[in-house]
């Protein structure tokens, strides 16, 4: 390294060191600040949006040393075809998700407009008989075990996956073992009532 000799030669390394380390500060001062943490929306806000969407209904059964149970669910999705697929989404408090975790199995029964008796028993507010009856409708019994509802629009007999906690909700990933398709028009949910879809000519 040259050594220094001349007061010319020790400002104009003073300068660089100076210009340096003016350089960092300013990279400091113009770098963007981190955002601040986000919030959650409103709770009645979420609720009312989501009540205008558009949702099949669906009860999902399980039976085995757990026992048998069956609740009604709006939140089902395909998740994917290579392997077959589906999840469902359903309310920490119900005693069926315990079943479900123990029995290792479940089946996702998708209702036709026909079906919305079945519906409401299995949301515990039948129009008549006890809440959650199976005697409410006719059933046969899957590869794993589950109630498969006989005249549903779809059925999905299910082993577990997974289970993930989200929220008031558990997650239920499902590996399909059977599906079978049985026709008709399905029952819809929105606006806090049943509806049925209007087909496009």
């Amino acid at each position: 390294m040259t050594p220094i000799t001349t007061e010319t030669d020790i400002a104009r390394a003073d300068h660089k060191r100076t210009w340096h380390v003016n350089h960092d500060a300013v990279d400091m001062l113009t770098a963007p600040a981190p955002a601040p943490p986000m919030g959650c929306a409103d709770r009645g806000d979420f609720v009312s949006a989501m009540a205008a969407a558009v949702n099949g209904v669906n009860v999902v059964t399980t039976d085995g040393t757990a026992g048998r149970f069956g609740i009604t669910v709006s939140a089902m999705s395909s998740v994917s075809a290579d392997p077959p697929m589906v999840l469902v989404c359903i309310n920490r408090r119900s005693p069926a998700c315990a079943a479900v975790r123990a029995n290792r199995a479940f089946s996702v029964n998708v209702l036709s407009t026909r079906q919305r008796h079945v519906a409401d028993t299995f949301a515990g507010r039948p129009a008549r008989g006890e809440p959650y009856d199976f005697a409410d409708a006719l059933w046969t019994r899957g590869a794993t075990g589950a109630p498969r509802l006989l005249d549903a629009i779809s059925t999905f007999d299910c082993v577990l996956e997974k289970a993930y906690d989200a929220g008031s909700h558990i997650i239920f990933l499902g590996r399909v073992v059977a599906a079978n398709e049985g026709g008709g028009s399905p029952l819809l949910y929105t606006a806090r009532a049943y509806g049925y879809p209007c087909h496009w000519d």
